[in-house]
């Protein structure tokens, strides 16, 4: 993992839009991670926030909602010079993608020591067979994403033990428990 090399307050504001985007997935029940993509100049390209579940969408991460919506908008599904931050560490499929996009850089918040292909598990985007290098920059807002996380997981499991589904609390059937 490269050292973050700026005073600026600018990662920050965008890893804190991020979190808002978290929290949209926290709301609906999902593992809250949130995403935002921005241009060299820091503008403001595409968000995303985890869907997997109210989308039936193993692959609907919060990069891969972001890197979408960002080829939608740029009519490209090369994201050259444009920046990732993300508010958890990037599993290896995120990493596949967002390597196959161009992306330059990546910020995240939370270290995934359980799945993180950036370093913390598996070092994906750093790998040297890959023909594209990501800068990769961990640990910003990590305690705010941190904490976001195990408050959701704390939640989650709060209800579990008390008998209450947190699927269909937050509004959605579990329709494929009741496939024959």
């Amino acid at each position: 993992m490269t050292a973050l090399i700026t005073t600026s307050n600018i990662h920050d504001k965008m890893m804190s839009l991020a979190l808002k985007e978290a929290f949209k997935a926290y709301k609906l029940g999902e593992i809250p991670v949130g995403c935002v993509i921005t241009d060299e100049n820091n503008e403001l390209v595409a968000t995303g926030f985890n869907r997997t579940i109210i989308d039936n969408d193993p692959s609907a991460h919060a990069e891969i909602v972001a890197l979408r919506k960002a080829g939608e908008k740029l009519q490209n599904y090369r994201l050259v010079n444009l920046n990732l931050y993300v508010t958890l560490e990037p599993c290896t499929m995120c990493s596949g993608a967002i390597i196959h996009a161009r992306i330059k850089r990546v910020f995240f918040g939370a270290y995934d020591l359980k799945t993180g292909a950036c370093g913390s598990v598996f070092n994906v985007l750093n790998d040297d067979r890959h023909n594209h290098k990501v800068e990769i920059y961990g640990g910003i807002l990590k305690e705010e994403c941190s904490s976001m996380l195990s408050d959701f997981f704390k939640a989650r499991r709060k209800m579990q033990k008390e008998g209450r589904d947190w699927i269909v609390e937050s509004g959605k059937e579990r329709t494929w428990l009741n496939k024959d």
